[in-house]
């Protein structure tokens, strides 16, 4: 592997989480303990359509995990546990939060098993530039809704560019679990491409179902410090992945709520596409423009627009190795969530890795 594709490799990775972020704090007999995370503190201030203006404040998206690593019988075996404290997405008065599991799996050599990214998530993640809103990450891509990105049981299989995944299903009466097949293709001059087919048992009413399926086609092109990031994708019965549908925001919920099909129990489509520049200016400065969107075929007479539409703009310094520093601009034209109503936001933040 050539410098250009290990350092593409790493910016692509590093994007994704912060699984790359590890101190080594012990080896015993041939075992190595690491610990890693991040602390974040964020302050976001939200303008939204039709609504009175607010501020809000929260380190809850910090992170810890620790990793265990060992060579057994000629095989390297991992294990990794990760936590945050968005304590499935409630709110307290008391500022009390508790620990939330992110990861928990066991990888040996290119197999992984337990819970931990799917393989749409692979798709597309490592392919596009960095954002700073933690409910923005993806939108456009065939992994845009953070509520399923990361199922119970997932298991991948890696080798060459491959990827295969099979995952817990989203539909609890499948009888078969949801499948990501993906290629990547990395090239001497350091850019990146992937190919993703998804395939899923879709619920379309009381115990009745139909395969749905979708294609994505990702790139990260780098020219030195400059790197601009597409991807596009369409199908159908992968609604609740994209985090947009028949009800607009997509909901692993109910049936009602996931928006894959219409009020006739048909299949909703749904195509999108997204587009980023990232520029480092310094060795400390950083700056992203992204724009994503997806378009349902059909929607709800209640959903006013048919297409979700997102803008990031930021800024990130690097203050110190492991700390940095970040302002963002975004616009979105729906609600995804009630923390992410539709209008305009800016985040403040430090973010300190380890």
């Amino acid at each position: 592997m050539t410098f250009n594709n290990k350092l593409a490799l790493a910016v692509a990775v590093a994007s994704m989480s912060s699984q790359v972020h590890a101190l080594e704090i012990a080896e015993v007999d041939g075992t190595t303990f690491s610990v890693g995370g991040y602390v974040k503190a964020e302050g976001i201030f939200t303008d939204p359509d039709g609504g009175d203006r607010y501020f809000d404040g929260s380190a809850r998206q910090s992170r810890l995990n620790f990793k265990v690593d060992r060579e057994i019988e000629g095989h390297d075996v991992t294990a990794f546990v990760e936590g945050d404290f968005w304590d499935n997405a409630t709110d307290t008065s008391d500022t009390s939060y508790a620990m939330r599991l992110r990861h928990a799996y066991v990888k040996v050599d290119n197999l992984t098993l337990g819970q931990t990214w799917t393989g749409q998530f692979y798709a597309s993640a490592p392919f596009d530039v960095r954002v700073l809103d933690f409910y923005g990450t993806g939108i456009g891509t065939i992994a845009g809704s953070g509520a399923v990105v990361r199922p119970d049981l997932v298991l991948h299989y890696t080798t060459g560019g491959f990827r295969f995944s099979f995952q817990d299903p989203v539909y609890s009466d499948a009888d078969v679990p949801d499948m990501v097949a993906s290629y990547t293709h990395r090239t001497q001059a350091g850019h990146a491409f992937n190919l993703a087919v998804t395939g899923r048992e879709v619920e379309t009413g009381v115990d009745d179902s139909e395969f749905g399926a979708a294609i994505s086609l990702a790139g990260k092109l780098n020219f030195g410090d400059t790197s601009v990031a597409l991807s596009g994708y369409t199908g159908e019965g992968n609604n609740v992945q994209a985090g947009w549908g028949y009800n607009g925001a997509a909901s692993p919920g109910s049936i009602a709520r996931k928006g894959e099909v219409d009020a006739n129990g048909d299949l909703v489509s749904t195509t999108g596409f997204s587009a980023g520049i990232s520029h480092r200016f310094t060795e400390r400065l950083s700056g992203n423009v992204r724009y994503g969107q997806v378009t349902a075929d059909e929607v709800s007479p209640a959903v006013e627009d048919d297409t979700l539409q997102v803008t990031n703009v930021n800024l990130i310094y690097t203050y110190l190795p492991g700390l940095d520093l970040g302002i963002e601009w975004r616009d979105r034209n729906a609600l995804t969530m009630p923390l992410r109503p539709g209008g305009q936001q800016v985040e403040l933040m430090a973010m300190y890795r380890f």
